[in-house]
């Protein structure tokens, strides 16, 4: 996982120095690029693990770089609209929920494993090996948990 932040901020420190610029054409240049990040685990772990990326876009933009921790998507796609935050980080869903709400959202950037490599997207199922689930036909009649409602892989996929 850490490798994969890397490579995302190597990625967009080469998009953003290359083409510099907010989705408010009227905007300035900030001198502090916020950057959302999602709480996969507490918030002070989240910054924690995100300081090299932090530091990457700093030394390559030479910006004041402000992570921050978001409740879930849909506080991330409020704070976008508002114009807090500069840079986040969307699945499909919440990109399209983002963009549904302020058409200048442009994505510039997708996940790669690595450098020159195809964009991918990773999700998994996972099931209590003894209500004996192996696959997906097995889950017909189980209960589910669901994760955030503007999460493509913890709410679209699995209700569709």
């Amino acid at each position: 996982m850490k490798a994969v932040r890397i490579v995302v901020g190597i990625l967009l420190a080469f998009v953003l120095g290359g083409c510099w610029g907010s989705h408010d054409q009227g905007a300035s240049n900030p001198a502090t690029l916020r950057v959302a990040l999602l709480p996969d685990e507490n918030a002070a772990t989240v910054i924690q693990n995100n300081q090299p990326l932090k530091n990457y876009l700093q030394s390559k933009l030479g910006k004041q770089v402000e992570l921050v921790v978001t409740t879930d998507y849909s506080s991330m796609i409020e704070a976008m609209r508002r114009g807090r935050l500069e840079l986040a980080y969307f699945g499909p869903l919440s990109y399209v929920l983002a963009r549904s709400k302020d058409p200048g959202v442009q994505p510039f950037a997708a996940l790669v494993e690595q450098p020159g490599g195809p964009p991918v997207y990773h999700a998994l199922v996972i099931g209590n090996v003894a209500q004996h689930i192996a696959a997906i036909p097995d889950l017909k009649g189980k209960t589910m948990a669901y994760g955030d409602p503007a999460s493509t892989s913890s709410h679209l996929i699995p209700k569709s």
